[in-house]
């Protein structure tokens, strides 16, 4: 199954498209970076957003996808700005026709590292070692969506053996 993880921003917005095979290894296949200019007005960054977005959809054409949950305590005029960025994106895979998945951060760190208050630098070092990398993805913001794709492999993964477990 190929799965694309994305996490959204108006500046930067990462995406990360990891295969998880037969044995269960995982796989990058490709990560990157869709990046907005800094004096550019809201409704042109959300275009830039859409179509290079669209672009990676239709050259890979994943089965299932997750995006990240925003969480600000603080700075309400971010929130929205990436809510606003979140909601093209979650418009261009339902497009597609991808399914989606959601994951708050804590989720996402609980599912790659074991421990829900995980520092960024122990998330990006469990996705090197997951996808068996030689370095940590850069930017960061590719490594972030590297990481919401495996959580949402792994989350599928454990729903699975629920429901067998509840068929027997």
């Amino acid at each position: 199954m190929l799965v694309i993880g994305i996490d959204p921003g108006t500046a930067i917005t990462g995406y990360g498209l990891i295969r998880e095979d037969d044995d269960g290894k995982l796989e990058a296949v490709d990560y990157g970076v869709i990046t907005t200019p800094a004096g550019m007005q809201l409704p042109e960054r959300l275009s830039i957003i859409y179509d290079e977005l669209n672009a990676v959809l239709q050259k890979h054409q994943p089965q299932t996808s997750a995006v990240e949950k925003i969480f600000f305590s603080k700075n309400v005029k971010t929130a929205i700005s990436v809510g606003q960025a979140r909601g093209v994106v979650l418009l261009s895979l339902e497009q597609a026709g991808v399914n989606i998945a959601n994951y708050t951060p804590n989720e996402i760190k609980q599912s790659v590292t074991g421990y829900g208050g995980a520092d960024k630098r122990q998330i990006q070092e469990m996705v090197r070692i997951l996808l068996d990398l030689d370095e940590i993805p850069k930017p960061d913001d590719a490594a972030d969506a590297l990481a919401v794709a495996i959580c949402h492999l792994q989350n599928t993964k454990f729903e699975q053996v629920i429901e067998n477990e509840g068929s027997r």
